[in-house]
């Protein structure tokens, strides 16, 4: 068979089986298998064991179960319930301010852990609940809980920046600094909307009756002490990293103690809570691994069929200027974000992309910005859309999920313009080398 029938007949093997319910690892890697014994025969095998150890044999791996590790005690030990607390004591009676100390928060929180997961959950438990019940207007409120959750794909310690870093073979730190202006600015775009709304309708975001502007600035300030340590850590993790004082590895341990010391400072360090995150932890990096394990076979078997230098062909071959061309690429990962996870898409699209990024001119760093834009945008897009199903896990029984596919929109056009802006201008990205 020549390898354009090939590459179809894969293609619609991952498709079929995909629509049949099977999971994506034993879908890629039974193709890729199925592929190999077509192809080579069983002497082929050892290539797929040679190739997935080929990649776990990387030392800033370990870097993963530490920072999810540090995010699951942050998020046992109550930082996130102070962090909003403080948030809302600080707005006082500010019309729309829960609305906008819940984005501040998940900021924040973006920062301390880089889980998208549990910062939806736990913003939809403590602030949807409370904007709901004076009276905020439910679209804007669902909208901004789960726009705001999903700036942990973005602001580092991002898990997506770091599991890209690692496909495609580029320096972490250096992605984690390219980000910082990137997922700024879609805070500050989904912070200057909720303004622009309210200000607009008044309606929509009544004053807190219950906020913190009686208190004085002792008492403020008193609500600000649990968050110095967690603060700290997070400082200590990205400042390290940033300062060029440790590696992305070195900061992730540190991150994971900073994490432990603030659970036995807090008083929460017990069996319960390091068995609960160690599960935890191997769980998701179990997950992790597992889709590595099947992507990886499948895009080595279709490399070394010469899959990827006809794919690179096909794209460079298009009838369109390089920036085009990404275009299409970004377009390829916006189809798959809406009915496959963002893990399974890196592993099979990256490796195959930016060789064609970087043999077009283009900084691989920037590429990787775009592509995690993307997926914030995968986080909301319907039918997959994991962020709603997130909130709809914890939000009242009357809030349905076509009620927060409807709630997001406005939030998935402002990342399309974020994304525009990044993609039109790459020094938006690329300024820690421009």
């Amino acid at each position: 068979m020549e390898i354009a029938e090939i590459t179809i007949a894969m293609g619609a093997a991952v498709i079929a089986l995909m629509m049949l319910g099977v999971p994506l690892v034993f879908v890629t890697g039974g193709v890729a298998v199925i592929t190999l014994l077509l192809t080579f025969g069983p002497a082929g095998l050892p290539l797929i064991a040679s190739r997935i150890y080929s990649f776990l044999d990387n030392y800033v791996l370990v870097a993963v179960p530490m920072f999810v590790m540090m995010a699951s005690v942050l998020e046992r030990v109550g930082v996130a319930r102070d962090l909003y607390d403080a948030m809302h004591v600080w707005a006082g009676r500010m019309r729309g301010g829960v609305l906008l100390q819940t984005m501040v928060a998940a900021v924040v929180m973006a920062a301390m852990t880089g889980i998208v997961g549990g910062e939806i959950v736990l913003l939809g438990m403590v602030a949807l609940p409370q904007m709901l019940r004076l009276g905020y207007e439910r679209k804007l409120a669902i909208g901004t809980i789960c726009a705001g959750g999903t700036l942990g794909t973005m602001i580092p310690p991002s898990l997506v920046l770091i599991i890209y870093g690692l496909t495609a073979q580029v320096p972490i730190g250096d992605l984690f600094l390219a980000a910082i202006i990137p997922g700024l600015m879609l805070a500050f775009a989904y912070v200057t909307y909720i303004t622009v709304r309210v200000a607009l309708n008044p309606a929509l975001a009544p004053s807190a009756a219950d906020g913190g502007g009686a208190l004085s600035l002792t008492e403020k300030l008193k609500h600000l002490r649990p968050l110095v340590l967690p603060l700290l850590v997070a400082a200590a993790v990205l400042g390290s990293i940033y300062g060029g004082i440790a590696s992305v590895t070195e900061a992730a341990a540190v991150g994971a103690a900073g994490a432990f010391l603030c659970a036995a400072l807090r008083g929460r360090l017990d069996r319960a809570l390091v068995w609960s995150v160690c599960r935890d932890t191997v769980r998701t990096c179990g997950m992790i691994l597992w889709l590595t394990f099947g992507a990886t076979a499948f895009i080595g078997v279709y490399g070394l069929i010469g899959g990827t230098r006809f794919i690179n062909d096909v794209m460079v071959d298009l009838p369109l200027s390089p920036l085009g061309i990404v275009l299409v690429m970004m377009l390829v990962v916006f189809l798959l974000g809406m009915v496959m996870d963002w893990i399974g898409i890196c592993f099979l699209t990256m490796p195959i992309f930016v060789p064609i990024v970087t043999a077009l001119g283009m900084d691989p760093v920037w590429f990787g910005i775009l592509f995690c834009l993307n997926v914030q945008i995968a986080y909301l897009s319907p039918p997959f859309g994991p962020s709603t199903f997130f909130l709809k896990s914890v939000a009242p029984a009357d809030v349905t999920l076509q009620e927060i596919y409807r709630s997001v929109l406005p939030f998935i056009a402002l990342q399309v313009l974020v994304l525009t802006a990044v993609l039109l201008f790459p020094s938006l990205a690329l300024w820690p080398v421009a």
